[in-house]
């Protein structure tokens, strides 16, 4: 079902710029982080049973040493590890990756509420082009792995404040950016032109449906992330600073 006006204009308001056909997809931060964290927060005596403390702590603060931060300057926007604050070191020397047509980057979203997929859905629709995307290449935890088997929650539709995806002419190269900066990066798929929007994972090929309610919900604590519209939205504010 198309959205109506509205609908996408709130949805491109969400995404800078817009996918072309022949994009290298780039996923850039792992995924889950946000809410892996949240489920060790509020279900600590659960998984205490199961796993290490020292286990749990990493869980934790993973959000911090695998995650990204977008943060503005002169207009212009960067793309930072979550832990750092600032876009230049003491030295003056740049750590952020500028995310601009200039750099290659022809859009990007911000993940959040409903996870990496309801990402690549936003950035797929508001750019009005397909996509193919192999999940096994997305970045993820071990942390975030078992801890959402633990409660059969599916890590690809879970909160991931720490993660952009980003459609660029050169994956590799923007990959090789984000290393040097200490961004862990793969190049996930293609944007491709139509409307086919495909998952793979191994020999299993399956279409990114609309985004539902995010897997955080399916807990009895979890309303608050719970949203009223088509798809959940406005994460792109909640990472990206002045």
């Amino acid at each position: 079902m198309k959205l109506g006006q509205k609908a996408m204009e709130a949805l491109r308001r969400e995404v800078a710029g817009r996918l072309r056909a022949g994009d290298d997809l780039v996923a850039a931060g792992c995924i889950a982080l946000q809410g892996t964290a949240l489920l060790v927060k509020y279900e600590r005596e659960t998984l205490r049973r199961i796993f290490s403390e020292g286990f749990l702590y990493d869980a934790e603060k993973n959000p911090e040493r695998y995650g990204v931060r977008l943060k503005k300057e002169n207009g212009d926007v960067f793309l930072l590890p979550a832990e750092k604050k600032e876009i230049r070191d003491e030295q003056g020397e740049g750590s952020g990756i500028l995310l601009s047509e200039e750099t290659g980057c022809s859009g990007y979203c911000v993940s959040g509420r409903g996870g990496v997929l309801c990402a690549l859905w936003k950035l797929a629709e508001a750019s009005g082009v397909g996509l193919k995307a192999d999940l096994r290449k997305i970045p993820v935890r071990q942390e975030t792995i078992e801890i959402c088997e633990r409660f059969d929650l599916d890590p690809y539709r879970l909160l991931s404040g720490e993660t952009v995806l980003a459609g660029t002419a050169d994956g590799s190269g923007f990959v090789e950016a984000c290393r040097r900066a200490g961004i862990p990066a793969a190049v996930i798929g293609k944007a491709v032109t139509g409307n086919d929007r495909l998952l793979y994972s191994g020999e299993i090929v399956r279409f990114l449906d609309r985004p539902g309610q995010d897997e955080i919900t399916k807990l009895p604590w979890g309303a608050e992330w719970k949203t009223d519209g088509i798809f959940p939205g406005q994460e792109s504010k909640e990472i990206c600073q002045d």
